[in-house]
């Protein structure tokens, strides 16, 4: 399929989600406070944006977004690669990881803000725990995928463990990896507005719960919308990245 063709694939169904949308609204079967019509959900946006607070509560959504998810990149990957490549390691942590794995991320919210206090730690905590086990998991299950002929062939040439992990597993483990790493940002992703949701003025968590209070339903579907917006946009990135590094170590996607 061409790209054009998937361009257009997408446009029509989001017109299409668009319009039932408007159709609903149109006919009443939902009362506008409870369902605002696109409309109205777009005069809202406007009436952030005029306001001059929409780019703040962005920025602030991304920091947070960001700084939580590359901290778990730079612990869980190789965290992850090392926990694999050590049967000791494995042995020692893969139980526990397993055990916190389950545990969801807002359930540490009531820690995190006795710990840090009020502000953009707890949320960025919360981003980072999102991400950080499926990470870690994914590196762990990717060097245990490695072929293990490439391990024998650096052995004969008298690779040494250092070297092994950095110039052999590393690489051979990446696609594999990159499957992790792209489902723990979606993960981050949405534990970001469950985490704006308390202990924070800003975001678009707090847009959320900003319009409830306001009994502004228009301002809640609207920051519901911007943030769906963005995680296509991030989404769009990062296989973007995912796919120009693939690349570099020989994969390609069909």
């Amino acid at each position: 399929m061409t790209k054009s063709r998937r361009i257009i694939l997408s446009l029509t169904g989001f017109i299409t989600l668009v319009a039932v949308w408007q159709t609903i609204s149109f006919l009443g079967i939902f009362p506008q406070g409870l369902l605002p019509s696109p409309i109205a959900v777009s005069a809202a946006v406007y009436e952030l944006w005029a306001r001059g607070v929409l780019f703040g509560h962005i920025s602030d959504s991304l920091y947070r977004f960001f700084a939580g998810y590359a901290l778990a990149v730079m612990l869980g990957v190789p965290f992850g690669l090392l926990t694999g490549w050590s049967r000791r390691l494995h042995a020692l942590f893969e139980p526990l990881l397993q055990i916190l794995r389950p545990i969801s991320p807002i359930a540490w919210l009531p820690l995190a803000i006795l710990w840090f206090g009020i502000g953009n730690s707890p949320t960025i905590f919360i981003i980072f725990l999102a991400a950080f086990f499926p990470i870690t998991l994914s590196a762990i299950s990717a060097v245990k995928n490695v072929d293990p002929l490439l391990l024998r062939v650096a052995r004969n040439f008298g690779a040494n463990s250092r070297q092994m992990l950095i110039k052999i597993i590393a690489p051979a483990a990446f696609p594999f990896l990159a499957a992790g790493l792209h489902m723990a940002l979606g993960a981050a992703w949405v534990f970001l507005v469950a985490g704006e949701m308390v202990g924070v003025r800003s975001g678009l968590g707090f847009l959320i719960i900003d319009g409830r209070n306001q009994v502004r339903y228009d301002l809640v579907m609207a920051s519901m919308v911007i943030i769906g917006l963005l995680g296509l946009a991030i989404d769009r990135l990062m296989r973007t990245a995912e796919t120009f590094i693939l690349a570099r170590f020989g994969v390609h996607r069909a």
